[in-house]
């Protein structure tokens, strides 16, 4: 299991599109992934979990991954998150 621990840096925090873009990545490996949020953990490869968090800007999430590709799918999302300017 890997997991690492990011902060929102997004104004608008995960909305919408980030939160699609992170949810694509996940569903493209073969791991549990999961999102957590103010005590609260969701499935990483669902929309309607991630969008329930409310991730406002400064929010500390943690994503953990387990399974075959569990560190590859950490460096891929975090990679999608610096590109896309919604986590450092």
């Amino acid at each position: 299991m890997v997991e690492k621990t990011f902060t929102v840096i997004d104004q608008s925090g995960i909305h919408a599109r980030p939160a699609t873009t992170l949810v694509q990545a996940a569903s493209e490996f073969d791991a549990d992934i999961h999102l957590e949020y103010n005590g609260k953990s969701v499935n990483l490869k669902s929309i309607m979990g991630v969008m329930s968090l409310a991730i406002p800007k400064g929010g500390v999430i943690k994503i953990t991954a387990n399974g075959s590709s569990d560190e590859e799918a950490i460096a891929v999302l975090q990679d999608s998150m610096k590109k896309a300017g919604l986590a450092e």
